[in-house]
């Protein structure tokens, strides 16, 4: 009993973010909530196994990322495949620079941020293969460290680098596609041809 009750003391203050970051890897509140779920049953029967004093969030974090993985992707026979490489490094801000209208006390972030309503930034973010968009979700999102991730998602280090690198990239390609259809910028040159 007196796991039961540290266990709740400890973990339980983790649960909303536990709940938001399901529900950005399901795109479901149902499947969120039986993620999360699933993901505290399990961090409870393992908890014995826990060390106190090390990183609890990260240890609950990579039990959802690998709760996620087991059960909603199992039924995928494979991977998806993501054609990223074609994508230049800062592609977004780029294309959103040669539209002009540039201030120059402003970072190019903020330029191509402020032209995106968070529902056009959620979309693009869901487009991005799983593997991606954990893992960006996990560094910008959540705040993990590289090795955190690393851990949680039990892929080494330089895997969660690429990852995490390209799937800014896709993120970036994907937002320019969605300022392109709503006008906000003019088309790329490349798409213009």
């Amino acid at each position: 009993m007196a796991d039961q009750a540290r266990f709740t003391e400890l973990a339980m203050e983790y649960m909303p973010a536990l709940y938001s970051a399901a529900l950005r890897m399901t795109r479901n509140p149902s499947d969120a909530e039986d993620l999360v779920q699933e993901t505290y049953l399990k961090a409870y029967r393992a908890f014995a196994g826990f060390t106190e004093g090390t990183n609890l969030k990260a240890w609950l974090y990579r039990i959802l990322t690998n709760t996620y993985i087991n059960t909603y992707r199992a039924a995928k026979r494979r991977p998806e495949i993501a054609d990223v490489e074609d994508v230049e490094d800062l592609y977004l801000y780029r294309r959103l620079a040669s539209t002009g209208g540039g201030d120059p006390g402003r970072s190019a972030e903020d330029l191509a941020l402020e032209r995106f309503t968070d529902d056009d930034v959620k979309a693009a973010l869901e487009s991005l293969p799983d593997a991606f968009r954990i893992a960006v979700l996990l560094a910008d999102v959540e705040g993990f460290s590289y090795k955190e991730i690393a851990d949680i998602t039990d892929v080494p280090i330089g895997t969660v680098m690429s990852r995490i690198h390209r799937g800014r990239r896709a993120l970036q390609k994907a937002l320019h596609e969605f300022a392109e259809a709503r006008g906000l910028v003019g088309t790329s040159p490349s798409a213009a041809e």
